[in-house]
């Protein structure tokens, strides 16, 4: 790796945006947890959208109501809060939360995984969808459909708080972040915000709206998913790994590379195999 750049060559200051929006006595609110809730939220309001618009469907509709996603709504917040905690402990920190089992719980000390709370939200949404009679692909189409805007907000907080940084590089917009040494670094939080919120986000939004394949259960999620496989592993070639775990091979492989593989697989798949759903007997 090439030498590191001093910040005495900064080319862009960090903002220095106070993570805490605003604090009253021990109660703060920070601009990670509303990125979390701003995304919930657009995902149950963007998945009633698209369930009420017949015109994407086909005939054999989408097999669920609006009302359910509200019901769904409680089942995506935990599985996403569970999955993305565990999903953190286990591939990322594993030997700190053994000798100190406690801090598991300590979700406001950070440390969250995106793999982790995509298995935990889809293990929600396939329990879901069958104790209501609804097509599981179908389920995991609506919610795919929309999550980005929320990955897209998460990095955004990730950059304010920062975290997550970059590798070092003399790029025009290095930025020396202030926990990250006195080095200039990529802004890789808003590399990861533009490919796996605002780039991934239009493409399902053409996938749905121009393209019409919500009436082929899973084809939307598979796109969605093979989609932020390639954005991360594209992404991770910029991002510092994670200081307790480093470089797998050489200076280039990361864990979230390694994680980001099996979807990139299994999207493709889901693409490939989607067939066009028919409309049941009750319809």
């Amino acid at each position: 790796m090439p030498e590191p750049l001093l910040s005495t060559l900064a080319a862009l200051p960090f903002p220095n945006i106070d993570p805490i929006i605003v604090q009253i006595g021990p109660l703060a609110i920070h601009w990670y947890g509303v990125a979390y809730i701003v995304g919930i939220l657009f995902g149950w309001w963007y998945a009633k959208r698209l369930i009420a618009n017949p015109r994407l469907w086909g005939a054999a509709g989408p097999s669920m109501k609006p009302e359910d996603i509200d019901d769904f709504l409680v089942w995506a917040a935990v599985g996403i809060v569970v999955g993305g905690r565990l999903g953190y402990v286990l591939f990322y920190d594993f030997a700190r939360y053994l000798a100190n089992p406690l801090d598991i719980v300590a979700v406001w000390q950070g440390g969250m995984s995106f793999h982790g709370g995509f298995a935990g939200t889809t293990i929600a949404m396939i329990l879901f969808a069958r104790s209501r009679g609804i097509r599981v692909w179908s389920l995991f189409d609506v919610v795919a459909a929309g999550t980005p805007v929320a990955l897209g907000l998460v990095r955004c907080t990730n950059f304010i708080n920062s975290e997550l940084w970059g590798r070092p590089t003399d790029v025009p917009w290095a930025i020396e972040f202030p926990n990250g040494g006195p080095f200039l670094r990529h802004p890789s939080q808003l590399y990861e915000a533009l490919l796996e919120g605002l780039v991934l986000f239009v493409v399902l939004r053409i996938v749905t709206h121009v393209l019409l394949k919500l009436d082929r259960p899973g084809f939307v999620a598979g796109v969605f998913v093979a989609g932020y496989g390639l954005s991360r592993i594209f992404a991770e070639y910029f991002r510092e790994p994670d200081a307790q775990l480093g470089y797998l091979a050489g200076n280039w492989l990361t864990m979230g590379m390694v994680l980001s593989v099996p979807m990139v697989l299994a999207g493709l798949w889901a693409i490939a195999t989607a067939r066009e759903a028919r409309p049941s007997p009750a319809a």
